[in-house]
């Protein structure tokens, strides 16, 4: 068995080989299309799976799992969660829907067809984001870490430290796995990080300054939140809490990033 100094020392030594990028691609964005959302939706966790955006909404009391059709904004099957949980992070795997919660570490498992309650499971710490990468669970807390889980046994499998260049970049909110990537919303930013899974290394950043003007966010914790990804179509769609509209975007030119933007 190899020894913890040796692995550290192997960490390092590949640390030094592969070293962070010099200069970061920063991409900003082209509205395609605008599609109706409920403006009492707390958004916490968004994908689109066979047609239709899934959608976990937050806060206490207030707290849902919806399933929503895109053109419309129509809610046509929702979950309510018990009022103890404030709802968070999101994703599907194989035919199932996890949701995280926030400071409660319970994620609920539901049937994708029928959000029918199939069971819960315990994490540590507060639950943010979640996505996956077609073999793990990838959660957020708030913090600089992604954290690894297995999506049979929802045991931790590993961690990695998200740096720009050296600098660690915190407050990770929302989560989806994006053509290889992990994009993660950067809680009170109007900024979406783009993650290599591998190393934790930031390799590009989204500026949505401007999507949505201060003036017509009802409320100040009505942030940037909320990222689906249509992999068939290669679409991507973003929105925020308490947002009236959910954007498909384009992501259009390139310049260097100062870290942390």
């Amino acid at each position: 068995m190899r020894t913890l100094f040796a692995l550290a020392a192997t960490a390092a030594l590949a640390a030094d080989r592969c070293p962070a990028p010099t200069v970061v691609e920063m991409s900003g964005y082209k509205v395609v299309a605008s599609f109706p959302h409920d403006t009492d939706a707390f958004t916490q966790g968004l994908i689109f799976r066979d047609g239709f955006l899934y959608e976990s909404t937050g806060r206490y009391g207030e707290s849902s799992l919806r399933k929503v059709e895109l053109a419309t904004g129509r809610v046509v099957q929702q979950r309510k969660v018990n009022q103890r949980y404030f709802a968070e992070g999101l994703t599907e795997w194989q035919g199932r829907l996890i949701q995280l919660t926030w400071r409660e570490s319970v994620a609920f498992v539901y049937d994708l067809a029928t959000l029918a309650d199939e069971r819960t499971f315990t994490y540590a710490g507060e639950g943010w984001g979640l996505t996956h990468d077609g073999t793990r669970l990838i959660l957020s807390d708030g913090s600089d870490t992604l954290t690894f889980l297995d999506p049979a046994t929802f045991q931790v499998t590993g961690r990695i430290a998200v740096k720009d260049r050296g600098a660690p970049v915190r407050d990770l909110n929302e989560l989806e796995f994006v053509r290889g990537e992990i994009y993660a919303n950067v809680w009170q930013t109007d900024r979406i990080a783009r993650i290599a899974p591998a190393t934790g290394e930031v390799v590009g950043w989204i500026d949505l300054t401007g999507l949505l003007s201060a003036g017509h966010r009802p409320a100040q914790d009505a942030v940037l939140n909320g990222i689906a990804y249509d992999s068939a179509g290669n679409r991507l769609f973003v929105t925020g809490k308490l947002w009236p509209s959910i954007f498909q975007i384009e992501l259009v030119g390139k310049a260097v990033g100062a870290a942390g933007l």
